[in-house]
């Protein structure tokens, strides 16, 4: 009896919690507090799906509750035989039909809206100049971090996503070495970057990233697609400006074409940095691919390798020792030494366009 008892309370409590704490999604992050009109309408059709759960579930529950107290031996006998509804074909129509409607309903418009957010065509759309009209950004998820390239305006950063406001911001989706999934939870549905093939989809970001999460001002990005022994830490940021913002930033980083660091600096850390780092790492915004992340706005950035704290302390860790930060990763032990790895850290934090 008592541990019957326990067991009801234990479930009551997780009930009672499960609606308290449904309303606290962060709105950096939660998909049921969407900053995008993807998010939103995707939200709409859960909510679509869960009424008419809930409708079955009350429908079925009040019949179950119906029939067992109205017909329970006390009040109708030991020889009361209800009334028999095999073969009856009014039933059969009604427990058919009911439930091809309800399907209807919920695939018509998941139907529509997943046509809708495949539709890329705007993506190669092109003025009377023959410029791009729509912002397209090439995505390259690696281990265990991401790309960011801008091919119209010919710039290319890592780690942090920047974005306007008020327009769709379309995805070529792709991976180099396993397959990843991108998703940003607030803004929209994840989609798949696989190395055979580039998926491609749009976003669309209604509000400044400014003031989100107690002044971080960005939106968390995840990958969703169990990638390795540091998925879990394959984190990314964005940053959603308007118009005028985001413009000034692309004309920041097509400034830094030609920037470099000099082997020669009487700087520790840039000296240092050129000598050991600059193969993989470049620190010019129009710099093209690299074999490691694009470094041009360390210091603008939120996150050091996408979730530790960004400060000059974690950085150096970082740098010394990454394997012990994001085991798996590319990223060799020890290239220098513990002193080189502060000096470095302290140069990285220079490197801005937006300071």
């Amino acid at each position: 009896m008592m541990k019957g008892l326990k067991k009801w309370r234990l479930f009551s409590l997780l009930t009672v919690m499960t609606v308290f704490l449904s309303a606290c999604g962060e709105e950096y992050i939660s998909t049921l507090r969407p900053s995008g009109q993807v998010g939103k309408e995707q939200l709409n059709i859960l909510y679509l799906s869960i009424a008419i759960m809930a409708l079955v579930v009350i429908v079925v529950s009040t019949i179950y509750l119906v029939a067992f107290f109205k017909f329970r031996r006390s009040k109708v006998g030991e020889d009361h035989m209800p009334k028999q509804v095999e073969g009856s074909h009014t039933l059969e129509v009604i427990w058919t039909v009911i439930p091809i409607i309800l399907l209807l309903i919920l695939a018509v418009p998941t139907l529509h809206y997943t046509y809708k957010f495949s539709n890329v065509a705007a993506m190669d759309k092109v003025d009377e100049s023959g410029n791009n009209t729509a912002l397209t950004v090439n995505v390259t998820a690696k281990l265990y971090w991401w790309e960011f390239e801008y091919p119209n305006q010919g710039i290319i950063t890592a780690q942090e996503l920047v974005v306007p406001t008020g327009e769709k911001v379309y995805f070529n989706l792709i991976a180099s070495d396993v397959k990843h999934s991108f998703w940003i939870p607030a803004i929209g549905g994840k989609m798949d970057t696989n190395v055979d093939g580039i998926n491609k989809f749009y976003l669309q970001f209604d509000r400044e990233s400014a003031g989100l999460n107690d002044g971080e001002g960005v939106f968390y990005g995840k990958c969703a697609e169990l990638c390795g022994p540091s998925h879990a830490l394959m984190d990314f940021k964005v940053k959603a400006l308007e118009p005028e913002a985001f413009n000034a930033w692309v004309t920041a980083m097509q400034a830094t074409e030609g920037a470099t660091a000099d082997k020669e600096s009487s700087n520790l850390g840039e000296a240092t940095f050129a000598n050991s780092c600059l193969g993989c790492h470049a620190v010019s915004g129009v710099a093209g691919n690299g074999l490691g992340p694009n470094l041009t706005t360390f210091g603008d950035r939120n996150r050091v390798a996408g979730y530790l704290e960004h400060t000059v302390e974690k950085t150096a860790d970082w740098i010394y020792l990454p394997s012990k930060y994001k085991p798996g990763n590319t990223m060799p032990d020890k290239l220098v030494t513990e002193e080189e790895a502060q000096a470095i850290a302290d140069y990285l934090m220079s490197l801005s366009v937006e300071k």
